[in-house]
């Protein structure tokens, strides 16, 4: 009887902690600009993660905030898209921690307008 009653506590917990929210970036592919999940033909939305990166697409373009790190933790780059092109203040690095100063600035429809 007691463990019907920690049942449904349990299987909150599990529902939580699943990953479920979001999609793993090496499930996408990338197809005429746009990403897809691997076998359909619609394109993606929803949030990504994995090979260390975090953001999220919409109708197949990156959109919002995406941050991404190198595989020894050290910041990749930060900043935002807006349909798929840099918008915003932006910042990258090489993986010794050393800024990349074309690809740093503020960025207006994927160009350069500004460091």
């Amino acid at each position: 009887m007691k463990l019907l009653n920690t049942l449904p506590t349990l299987i909150l917990i599990t529902l939580l902690s699943s990953p479920g929210w979001s999609t793993p970036f090496n499930e996408l592919v990338e197809r005429d600009g746009l990403f897809y999940k691997k076998f359909t033909d619609v394109p993606f939305t929803g949030e990504v993660t994995g090979n260390y990166r975090l953001g999220y697409i919409k109708d197949g373009k990156r959109d919002g905030a995406w941050v991404a790190y190198w595989s020894n933790g050290q910041l990749r780059h930060k900043g935002n898209y807006k349909n798929g092109k840099k918008e915003g203040a932006w910042v990258q690095y090489n993986g010794d921690g050393t800024p990349v100063v074309d690809d740093t600035g503020i960025f207006e429809g994927g160009v350069k307008v500004s460091d």
